[in-house]
């Protein structure tokens, strides 16, 4: 039997009769349904619904879109991910559905972990991959930014990317790849992975602090004696070219503070602009490119990846309604409902 929380009708924004493109809550309800939509999908599959009997159409339907393609996992055979085209309805009475330049053409979209189904091995898997910093070496991330290449080399730039948890890192990753080629696409992440120890939950506001701080100059450090030893040109090593190259690209980026899975986002880009107004902007740019354990690979000459959660700038969205849980913390359901208590700060380089 269903879950309740898999219908549109029951629990997605039937609020949102008229879409107001330029409306930052609108959009970001629409990616949201968007990815659940993904999810559904796969869950239709793993249900055999089919037809009349499935439940994941009127997620993006609702919002006059069409199933463009079906991105599959060449591992498990899942549905890992859609891309969504826009329809405007042909009645210029209602509008709805008119397109603007708001409007993205196409929504490229990725689901989370799925804790049931035969989706669940190849998910874990991967979740384990975005821990080691090395998720952009599956065949899964190939297939997704291969798909996002190809609309891109169509001519059209106006696509979004969107994603929620392990979808939310593919779509990062997806993004940082675009944008290091000039290519900067809107892009909505719902409580994407920053793996790091839980300092955020600290809830003494100095020892939290102090322990940034330390961290920062530490790491710094440790980047600068690597790399005295290092060839300064590797990669691996020297990510400050890729690290400028990125700041044009400004992710609208949610998460919520009892999250412990996304909730370091909140103190990674808050931390930054403190070490700015104590006149360390130097040493926390050169720390925010690195992790510790990383430059301890570096430094032993075992190959390192560069952090998942490395961005120059972003919208950060933070939900501090009251959670019940973890799992509510983290779901997907919270970003397109209107009684949610939300602040929003935009972050550069």
């Amino acid at each position: 039997m269903a879950s309740e929380r898999d219908v549109f009708e029951i629990s997605g924004p039937l609020h949102l009769t008229t879409i107001d493109w330029t409306d930052v809550d609108h959009r970001r309800s629409v990616a949201a349904c968007m990815v659940q939509g993904v999810y559904i999908m796969q869950r239709d599959r793993q249900e055999n619904r089919h037809g009349l009997a499935a439940l994941a159409p009127p997620w993006w339907k609702f919002f006059s879109f069409d199933l463009h393609s079906q991105l599959i996992d060449d591992a498990d055979s899942s549905i890992f991910g859609a891309i969504f085209k826009f329809k405007p309805k042909s009645d210029p009475s209602t509008d709805y559905a008119l397109s603007t330049n708001a409007t993205p053409t196409y929504v490229v979209a990725f689901r989370g972990t799925l804790t049931k189904g035969d989706a669940f091995a190849r998910d874990l898997q991967l979740d384990l991959h975005c821990v080691k910093n090395i998720l952009h070496q599956s065949s899964r991330f190939e297939t997704a930014v291969q798909a996002v290449r190809n609309l891109v080399a169509s001519g059209n730039r106006n696509i979004w990317l969107t994603g929620h948890s392990l979808g939310s890192a593919m779509a990062m990753l997806a993004g940082k790849s675009m944008a290091r080629n000039g290519v900067f696409l809107e892009s909505h992440l719902f409580n994407s992975p920053y793996v790091s120890p839980p300092i955020e939950n600290i809830k003494n506001k100095k020892v939290k602090h102090g322990i940034r701080i330390a961290s920062s100059f530490v790491t710094a450090g440790l980047a600068v004696a690597v790399k005295a030893k290092k060839n300064v040109q590797q990669r691996n090593i020297a990510p400050d070219n890729s690290f400028s190259n990125l700041a044009s690209w400004v992710p609208c980026l949610y998460v919520n503070p009892r999250d412990h899975i996304c909730s370091e986002y909140i103190g990674y880009f808050q931390h930054r602009r403190k070490m700015e107004d104590i006149g360390a902007r130097g040493v926390e740019r050169l720390a925010s490119q690195h992790s510790f354990s990383g430059l301890l690979m570096d430094a032993i000459g075992k190959e390192s990846h560069e952090p998942l959660h490395v961005l120059p700038s972003a919208n950060l969205t933070v939900n501090s309604t009251p959670a019940r849980d973890l799992k509510e913390a983290h779901g997907i359901h919270q970003w397109w409902r209107c009684d949610q208590q939300l602040e929003s700060r935009t972050y550069r380089s």
